[in-house]
C-alpha cells in the first residue's frame, strides 16, 4: 500500500518519478484560461477563513455536496462558515475517484501545510488549523498567485468590460501578468433571454449605434481592438456545437431584428447568425494575432428550477452529446481558405470527441506556429485522471504531444492551481509508463524540453507572451 499522497502521489515508477521532480514539478505556470476576477486580484483582501476561501463560488464543491444530499443552505445558503465546511468535509470523505479529493488534499498540503486527510472525524481540527494559518499567514490573492509561481494569467472578459482593474494591475509591480480574454458569448447567443439589452450595451461600450448584423461585427471589432491595448491575446467562444450555415446579408438582418423584437427564432436562424457573426470574429483575431479558443459540449442551466433560484454557473450544467465534426470542419475551413484562419485550440467536454478533435488538429496546421491548431487540455467534466489521460493519449496517437500547450485551471479559486500540479503528475506519470514498457527513447535532454514545454513554455510561445 503506498502513502496517502506523499511526494510521489501517482508517480508508481523511477521515470515518472525522474521526469516530475527533475523537469515538472518547479516550472512556472501560465494560466491562459481561468474565471478569476481581476478585481479580486487586484483589491488582495485577505480572505476571513478557509469556507470564504474554499467554498464561496466553487460549484464543484456544490455538485458534490447536493450529490451527498447536503441541503442548499449549506452550498448557497445562510449557513455559517462552520457548518458549510463540515458539510462539505462530511461530503468529501465520500468522494472516492473524485478529482475533488485529490484536488482538496494537494491544496491543504501545499497551502496550509496539513497532511491530515479531511474527513467527518478530522473536520474540526483542520477547519481549527487551515483558519489559524490563515489568522497568521498571508493568503491574499496576490501572494497566493505569486506562491503558485504563476507568471500569467488570462481572465475571462466581457467584450463591453471596462477592462479598469487589468490596467491598475498592469501599474503594480508584480511578479506575474494579469491579462483579459475576450468573451463574447452575449453577442452571439441571440436566442438568449436579455440579448436586446446587451446589444445596446455593446453599442454603447463601442460607442456605436447597432441596427443591423454589420454593426455588431464593428462593434465587436471596436471593443476587441481595445481588448488587444490592454495585453489581450486570447479569445474565448463556448458552444454545445460549432455552428456552421450559411446565409446572405438580408437574410441576417432580419433574423437580428427577429431577436431584437423578442419574437422566437427557428434553429437554422440561430446558427445562421452565430456562423456570420463567428467568421467575423475570427478574421479579427487573425488579424490580431490572438489565439481562438473554442469550449464545445456544455449542456448549460438543465434545472429550471434552481437556475430562476440561483442563476448560471452554480453546478447545474452536464455534457452534451451533440455531432460536432461537421460543423466544425466547414467552419475551419472556411476561415482557411482565405488565410483567415487564426491559432485555434479547440477543447470538447465529451470524450466521445476525443478522436474528433484530435483528427481535426491536422486538417488545418501550418508553419505559422507550432501546432497551430491545438487540442485543448481536458477540461470541466474531463478535468479528471481518465479524462486528462485519455485527451493526453489521443493527442499523442494523433498529434504531435510534445507541442501540447498544456493544462489551465478554468477556475474561480486562487487555490486551484494545485490542478497544475495534478495533471503534471498524470502526465509524468504516463510519459514514464511509455518509457518504462520502451515505447520512447529516454533522452533526457529531449524529454526535458517536452515537459517543460507542456508545463510551461508551449503556452508563453503560442499565445506570444512577453516574460
Amino acid at each position: 500500500m503506498n502513502n496517502f499522497m506523499d511526494k510521489d502521489f501517482l508517480l508508481y515508477s523511477e521515470g515518472a518519478k525522474k521526469l516530475f521532480h527533475s523537469f515538472a514539478e518547479n516550472m512556472p505556470i501560465c494560466d491562459y484560461h481561468c474565471h478569476l476576477s481581476p478585481k479580486e486580484i487586484y483589491e488582495n483582501t485577505q480572505p476571513s477563513d478557509i469556507s470564504a476561501l474554499w467554498l464561496s463560488g466553487d460549484h464543484y464543491k456544490w455538485r458534490a455536496m447536493r450529490s451527498n444530499g447536503i441541503e442548499e443552505k449549506y452550498c448557497t445558503g445562510d449557513a455559517s462558515p462552520k457548518e458549510k465546511f463540515f458539510a462539505f468535509a462530511k461530503t468529501l470523505q465520500f468522494c472516492i475517484g473524485n478529482p475533488l479529493y485529490h484536488w482538496a488534499h494537494l491544496e491543504l498540503q501545499r497551502y496550509f501545510g496539513i497532511d491530515t486527510p479531511l474527513n467527518e472525524k478530522t473536520a474540526e481540527d483542520i477547519y481549527e488549523r487551515a483558519n489559524k494559518a490563515i489568522e497568521n499567514g498571508d493568503f491574499r490573492p496576490q501572494t497566493l498567485i505569486e506562491k503558485s509561481n504563476v507568471k500569467f494569467v488570462c481572465t475571462t472578459d466581457d467584450p463591453v468590460d471596462s477592462l479598469e482593474y487589468h490596467k491598475l494591475l498592469a501599474q503594480k509591480d508584480l511578479p506575474f501578468k494579469v491579462l483579459p480574454s475576450f468573451r463574447p458569448d452575449k453577442a452571439l447567443n441571440i436566442e438568449n433571454d436579455g440579448f436586446k439589452e446587451y446589444i445596446e450595451a455593446l453599442g454603447k461600450a463601442a460607442d456605436i449605434k447597432i441596427k443591423t448584423v454589420k454593426d455588431v461585427i464593428a462593434a465587436l471589432y471596436s471593443c476587441a481592438d481595445y481588448f488587444n491595448s490592454v495585453g489581450c491575446k486570447i479569445s474565448d467562444q463556448a458552444f454545445n456545437y460549432v455552428p456552421y450555415r450559411e446565409a446572405d446579408k438580408d437574410d441576417l438582418d432580419e433574423i437580428f431584428k427577429k431577436a431584437l423584437k423578442g419574437k422566437e427564432l427557428k434553429q437554422k436562424d440561430i446558427d445562421r447568425y452565430k456562423t456570420a457573426v463567428m467568421l467575423a470574429l475570427g478574421r479579427k483575431y487573425k488579424e490580431l494575432g490572438w489565439a481562438m479558443e473554442i469550449h464545445i459540449g456544455a449542456m448549460r442551466n438543465n434545472n429550471t428550477k434552481m437556475f430562476s433560484s440561483l442563476g448560471a454557473d452554480t453546478g447545474f450544467d452536464s455534457v452534451g452529446d451533440c455531432e460536432i465534426a461537421q460543423p466544425l470542419s466547414r467552419f475551419l475551413d472556411a476561415l482557411n481558405v482565405k488565410d483567415e484562419l487564426p491559432k485555434t485550440i479547440l477543447f470538447n467536454l465529451n470524450d466521445k470527441d476525443n478522436t474528433v478533435l484530435a483528427t481535426m488538429l491536422g486538417n488545418f496546421q501550418s508553419c505559422e506556429a507550432e501546432s497551430k491548431i491545438q487540442f485543448g487540455p481536458a477540461w470541466w467534466f474531463l478535468d479528471t485522471m481518465d479524462g486528462m489521460t485519455s485527451q493526453l493519449k489521443s493527442l499523442g496517437n494523433l498529434g504531435v504531444l510534445g507541442k501540447f500547450v498544456g493544462m489551465e485551471t478554468d477556475s474561480r479559486s486562487f487555490t486551484s492551481y494545485a490542478r497544475h500540479e495534478y495533471f503534471r503528475r498524470i502526465m509524468c506519470r504516463l510519459f514514464g509508463q511509455w518509457i518504462d514498457e520502451g515505447m520512447y527513447a529516454y533522452d533526457e535532454d529531449i524529454l526535458k524540453e517536452i515537459i517543460e514545454g507542456i508545463c510551461y513554455n508551449n503556452a508563453v510561445k503560442y499565445f506570444d507572451l512577453e516574460v
